[in-house]
């Protein structure tokens, strides 16, 4: 599939079929197919942005198109695409199993609401390589059943970050594990590195790995929440949590925004575990960081900063063993 040239969906979202408000460019059963070229796909999503109930509290809440959509396919290439201004997801990959993406661009306007770069769900052996993404929302979102997912050299800014989630929302379940993301530059997003699940779901994300990665200018540069409520009435508390263990943080620098520059705020029934970090620098630069915990069992080794004291653990004869974590984290490379 050769993309040249500029394709332009409509920009008026009364135009739009009600009977397919979610779609626009669908490809899905395919195999073995190849995307490339230097094209551009362009989502005109101005007015769809300007009707979000996230622009204006007033505006009923619906979806709208994603701009392109690999669904139920196998062994697919994406080579050197742009997507841009999308009506809300740039690019989602959904029910699918080996695809490549490499050297694709995501653009959209800081404020532009929803407009996800790149969100995977329910895919397994999915590789993104050397992609540069700015948007209103997460940079790269991974939900349910998603497994085996290795990102690297991205680029991410503006936008919330490289999100795992969020996961569990309506006490349903959420289950992500084998993640890796290695070499990536985060510059002005809300977020860093971030894992967001609901209170009442269950399942688990384990087994990930984020390692060289530098931050410039981010609200929240590490960040696992447990109490994620993107609603507009408060949460309900409830006791059961989507399990977090196994995440791995190892060189990790750069400038954080918030004082808060580590946060891991856990559920009290469902801890998280195993967080391990090494080789942390990150930095304010008009004032001091902090890392904060509830519920959160792991350790640091190298250099820690800000300090992660406030880790609980009960795995302190592992502290001074990195070897041993290599080999507890080693399945996670793809």
């Amino acid at each position: 599939m050769q993309i040249e040239g500029t394709i332009v969906a409509p920009d008026e979202p009364k135009n739009w079929d009600p009977k397919n408000s979610r779609n626009w460019l669908d490809f899905s059963n395919l195999t073995k197919v190849l995307f490339q070229g230097g094209g551009v796909i362009d989502g005109s999503g101005g007015k769809w942005w300007a009707a979000s109930c996230k622009k204006n509290k007033s505006n009923p809440c619906k979806g709208a198109p994603t701009a392109l959509t690999i669904d139920s396919s196998s062994a697919i290439s994406v080579k050197g695409l742009t997507i841009q201004n999308s009506q809300q997801m740039h690019f989602v990959i959904s029910r699918s199993n080996s695809i490549r993406v490499f050297n694709v661009k995501v653009s959209a306007p800081e404020d532009s609401p929803n407009t996800d770069g790149i969100h995977i769900t329910a895919s397994t052996n999915v590789i993104l390589q050397n992609c540069k993404i700015g948007t209103g929302d997460d940079c790269i979102s991974i939900v349910n059943a998603s497994s085996n997912i290795k990102m690297k050299t991205i680029y991410c800014g503006p936008g919330h970050g490289i999100s795992i989630g969020s996961l569990g929302k309506d006490n349903s379940i959420g289950i992500v594990e084998n993640i890796v993301l290695d070499n990536a530059f985060l510059r002005a997003s809300t977020n860093g590195l971030r894992i967001k699940t609901w209170q009442g779901g269950s399942g688990y994300v384990r087994a990930v790995r984020y390692q060289n990665v530098m931050m410039q200018d981010v609200s929240n540069p590490i960040i696992i929440d447990q109490f994620y409520c993107d609603s507009p009435s408060a949460c309900q508390n409830q006791t059961s949590a989507v399990a977090i263990s196994q995440i791995m943080y190892r060189n990790i620098s750069g400038t954080s925004r918030s004082q808060k520059a580590m946060k891991f705020a856990c559920s009290d029934t469902v801890p998280c575990t195993h967080i391990v970090l090494n080789n942390i620098n990150l930095q304010r630069k008009d004032g001091t960081v902090e890392t904060y915990c509830n519920s959160a069992a792991g350790f640091g080794y190298g250099y820690v900063q800000p300090s992660a004291e406030c880790l609980s653990s009960s795995d302190k004869d592992n502290i001074n063993k990195p070897e041993e974590e290599e080999e507890y984290f080693i399945h996670t490379e793809l």
